[in-house]
């Protein structure tokens, strides 16, 4: 039997990462399996556990008011040299990009446990953007010995960087897998009858780089929410809903916008209600980096408001448009991919490029074996 320890911290990785424990889960006779949070960010985490049901064996609930980077870091990898150091499984799998799997990854490898990595090699080769999780992602896969690839084009990053063909799997990336939970047809929200006479579009917008920094005391956020305003001015048909994220600098930036009677402020949405929204949509407006997977599954166009993504597969399967960071970039697709109905149609008809939701049985066959 297989000794599996996963780590989480934050709602995107819950998300990703419940389908992989309710699976390896189901299958007592191969695995031991324990689940650790760390708490990174607690309130948007604790809604994505209860949608799964999934209950923590350890919760470490590092997470404190404005913590940095050195905070949660720190914190992570001294209280994951405890849990590892008592627990000492076959296997420690962490998820993606976060500070969470970054610190946890770390202590692993300290301690020579290996450490599997759900969705590797998302790669943009540009250690700024996203900040911070590019070091984070380029680093775990460092330290990892087992690589779950959600696309060959990341396999291809993995490679080309010199890790083992052997030890690299294609299997699609768990966030579809998370849509079989939680999107229902019977579905009713009051900010989705508010929006039923009118072209629905769900914005999220909360990346650290798009805040006002020493380099850009504006920050690009505000200009993205310029955009919007300007667009949004011009297409009386269309409806916002922007679910703000916890962060006050986010809110802050959000207060653009907070007055207009077609744009809706929402407090953050748990997993179950903003998959549905996702359902209900037109189109995507977000900076995330699951959204740019989940949306397409269920035939949304995304635009994706950064300068580059770590998902090109959507880029050029026609799923996703970047519109970038720059005010007038942002209001040109904007307007184009809601004015062009030809690209409108053809992006809702492509392909997904991001598997066929059976990632986390995929993960769980390669461990067993």
């Amino acid at each position: 039997m297989k000794k599996i320890t996963l780590v989480f911290g934050t709602r995107p990785e819950a998300i990703k990462m419940c389908p992989l424990v309710l699976e390896l889960k189901s299958r007592p006779r191969e695995f031991d399996v324990s689940v650790v949070v760390t708490g990174q960010h607690r309130e948007m985490l604790d809604s994505v556990l209860q949608a799964f049901r999934v209950v923590p064996d350890i919760d470490l609930n590092i997470m404190s008011v404005s913590q940095t980077l050195f905070d949660v870091t720190q914190r992570v990898l001294a209280e994951m040299r405890r849990v590892l150091t008592e627990n000492r499984p076959d296997v420690l799998l962490v998820h993606g990009d976060t500070t969470t799997a970054f610190a946890s990854a770390l202590a692993a490898f300290y301690l020579e446990i290996p450490v599997g990595h759900v969705e590797a090699g998302l790669r943009t080769y540009d250690i700024h953007a996203p900040y911070p999780e590019e070091f984070n992602r380029a680093a775990i896969d460092a330290s990892a010995e087992y690589f779950f690839a959600p696309t060959a084009a990341t396999r291809e990053n993995l490679l080309r960087e010199g890790k083992p063909a052997e030890r690299i799997f294609v299997t699609g990336n768990t966030e579809i897998d998370a849509l079989r939970f939680t999107v229902r047809g019977e579905y009713s929200h009051a900010e989705l009858d508010w929006a039923a006479d009118s072209r629905l579009v769900v914005m999220t917008a909360h990346r650290r780089e798009n805040l006002k920094n020493a380099a850009n005391p504006e920050g690009a956020m505000r200009g993205i929410f310029r955009a919007i305003l300007r667009v949004v001015n011009e297409h009386p048909d269309v409806k916002i809903v922007y679910p703000v994220h916890l962060n006050p600098a986010v809110r802050d930036a959000a207060e653009l916008l907070q007055n207009h009677p077609r744009i809706h402020l929402i407090e953050p949405l748990g997993v179950l209600d903003f998959h549905n929204f996702l359902a209900k949509a037109h189109l995507v407006l977000t900076d995330s980096g699951g959204i740019q997977e989940s949306a397409p599954a269920l035939g949304k166009p995304v635009l994706v408001l950064r300068d580059t993504t770590e998902r090109p597969e959507g880029l050029q399967a026609g799923t996703l448009r970047l519109a970038g960071t720059g005010e007038d970039g942002v209001y040109a697709e904007f307007t184009r991919l809601l004015d062009d109905e030809k690209l409108y149609a053809e992006m809702s008809a492509a392909k997904n490029p991001y598997g066929d939701g059976t990632s986390a049985r995929q993960i769980a066959d390669i461990l067993a074996k």
